[in-house]
């Protein structure tokens, strides 16, 4: 019998994620060089290309471990090719977190894939597949702030630096604000199948309005500052400064103008 994964092109790495890690490639080495006649620009790209790299991972893992746990079609609808055009809503997946990026500086969780609850037997599987993509926003975080914390800064150039920083601090936000127990967001997905059947039907209407409920929050300065806090301690633990932090976020945002204190701090 023939499954839904066992089409050859369902597992093919997609050329467009192809394509958007040579663009992270190129623009890295860029940053890296200082060939980029503007540091900002590269910076700009190099992150931009990262990150929309670390939605698509964490997809991916979301439907990698899907089709671990029983649901056989997340092949045929291209979730494990990495395309992010195969997404159920490649808007709210790829643009809306680009653009609160290029707005704000903040890792907004992306979504979604859609999969298929019914197939998955056992409430440690339901967990678990919710939990893989915000831990995949955390690997990709490790990866960025390992120089800083294996202390292996010497020669990396200081552009490359603020960038990883900035980087990894929008995958701490993105991992943070997924794994909130919120409805709508993986935390809540991860605690859904041990909650009773009425708890979760009286929170199943409110889980479309989760998201902007998290960011009505954020407005209020007292749930901000202690996010933020949150966020900083995270990053102090991963010994990333908050000065390249800030640095990386200059140089990203470069239509502002450059920051000379950025420029001459190295």
């Amino acid at each position: 019998m023939t499954t839904a994964t066992s089409r050859r092109g369902d597992r093919q790495i997609s050329p467009v994620f192809v394509g958007i890690l040579a663009v992270t490639a190129v623009t890295g080495w860029a940053t890296w060089t200082g060939f980029a006649a503007q540091p900002g620009i590269a910076v700009f790209l190099f992150v931009t290309a990262a990150w929309i790299v670390s939605l698509c991972l964490h997809e991916y893992a979301h439907a990698r471990t899907a089709l671990h746990g029983g649901d056989i079609t997340v092949g045929a609808k291209g979730y494990l090719t990495l395309n992010p055009l195969k997404y159920t809503h490649a808007l709210l997946s790829i643009v809306l977190p680009v653009l609160f990026v290029i707005m704000g500086g903040i890792g907004l969780p992306g979504g979604a894939v859609f999969i298929e609850r019914s197939r998955i037997r056992g409430r440690w599987r339901h967990s678990l597949i919710s939990a893989a993509g915000p831990l995949a926003n955390v690997l990709f975080a490790a990866v960025c702030t390992a120089p800083f914390w294996l202390d292996a800064l010497d020669g990396v150039p200081a552009e490359f630096r603020f960038a990883l920083a900035f980087l990894a601090l929008l995958q701490v936000t993105a991992a943070l604000l997924n794994f909130l127990p919120v409805p709508g967001l993986d935390g809540y997905g991860v605690i859904e199948p041990w909650l009773s059947y009425n708890v979760k039907r009286q929170v199943e209407p409110f889980a479309p309005f989760g998201l902007l409920f998290v960011f009505a929050l954020l407005w209020l300065p007292s749930v901000n500052g202690a996010f933020f806090d949150v966020i900083d301690a995270i990053m102090r633990a991963l010994h990333v400064d908050g000065f390249s932090q800030y640095c990386g976020q200059e140089l990203y945002r470069f239509w502002e103008g450059t920051n000379d204190y950025c420029s001459v701090s190295r």
